[in-house]
């Protein structure tokens, strides 16, 4: 119970932190998310991944641990496609960034103390950042990437609606201006940009890329020296506050459930918090035959909120973020109380 309290705390203090500062100092704090959403996505997260790879126990996670974060992950995105794109009649980029936001957890950072704490292992946390690094996430920006060349190829290189420009500017001018200010931003699709070029840039991502590095180095146990490992260390551990910071920065000013994206909002708030949690039970308990502290570790990884990270990517894409935003804050209220109810059903 006091690794989930633990987990929480932190985030919600540096969040807070982010937010005070963005309203204390507007002027500053419009410069402070330009530079700090393309640090973290090419330099101190991409370090992270590689870190936390490289340590793990690839035996353990990948014969249970890994196929149940796939298969959560794939239906609740799955389902959240159905009724946004199906009965609300959204469009394929805020469908494929809502989609993200409902089933893409905070793993990172979050995920950790919960799991040492709550579970006594890191193997939970562990299979579902593999699971998300090297195979949702490509997957979800291959089809960030086709939306955003679509929109390319019509003509729209307009940044997005105009309730989305608290959260996408900062996000997406970031990624635009570390890619020397392409019209469509950062792995955008300009208009002379192929799209099998874009997806093979959005799979080549800085992230995807460090996992795979930290997966090789767990294999053939290979530990840097001291000379690079530590640095490369000091870059991972600045990269869960800086994202948690630019989140609460992005935050001032912005208003949850506004009337364009409510439904989108509502439907993945209820997946992401509530529906993913009972998913992973199911696929664990029944399909696994999981019990006891390992079938609590696969639920509480499932009920972790919305990761920053899908914040970052929709706008590094160009994506409509105001779902995303609401969706990943949202959750992260709602997430210590599951979190708290599936430790006193299954601990």
């Amino acid at each position: 119970m006091s690794g989930v309290l633990l987990g929480f705390a932190i985030v919600l203090v540096l969040v807070g932190v982010g937010f005070v500062a963005a309203w204390a100092l507007p002027g500053e704090a419009r410069a402070m998310q330009r530079g700090i959403a393309p640090l973290v996505y090419y330099i101190t997260n991409p370090a992270l991944m590689f870190l936390l790879m490289s340590d793990a126990d690839l035996g353990a996670v990948l014969r249970t641990y890994t196929p149940i974060a796939l298969i959560t992950a794939a239906a609740t995105g799955l389902l959240y496609a159905l009724v946004a794109g199906g009965l609300l009649r959204r469009p394929a980029g805020p469908v494929a960034a809502g989609a993200m936001a409902s089933s893409y957890v905070n793993a990172g950072n979050i995920g950790v103390p919960i799991a040492l704490y709550a579970v006594g292992t890191a193997a939970p946390v562990v299979s579902v950042l593999i699971a998300q690094l090297l195979v949702v996430a490509p997957v979800y920006l291959s089809v960030f990437a086709w939306c955003r060349h679509r929109a390319g190829r019509a003509g729209r290189f307009a940044t997005p609606r105009s309730d989305d420009d608290g959260a996408s500017g900062s996000a997406g001018d970031a990624g635009a201006a570390a890619d020397g200010g392409t019209a469509a931003g950062a792995g955008g699709a300009g208009p002379s940009r192929s799209l099998g070029a874009t997806l093979a840039r959005s799979l080549a991502n800085p992230v995807t890329v460090a996992t795979g590095l930290g997966l090789l180095a767990a294999a053939f146990s290979v530990d840097l020296p001291a000379v690079l490992g530590q640095p490369v260390e000091m870059l991972g551990h600045a990269s869960v506050p800086l994202l948690l910071l630019l989140f609460g920065m992005s935050l001032r000013g912005q208003r949850p459930l506004g009337r364009d994206a409510r439904a989108e909002v509502v439907l993945g708030t209820v997946l992401k918090s509530l529906v993913m949690p009972v998913l992973a039970w199911v696929v664990g308990r029944f399909l696994f035959g999981l019990d006891g502290l390992d079938l609590l570790g696969v639920v509480l990884m499932a009920a972790l909120p919305t990761a920053q990270n899908v914040f970052l990517f929709a706008g590094h894409f160009r994506l409509a973020t105001t779902s995303v935003r609401d969706v990943t804050l949202l959750s992260m209220l709602l997430a210590l109380p599951v979190s708290l109810l599936v430790t006193l059903l299954l601990g």
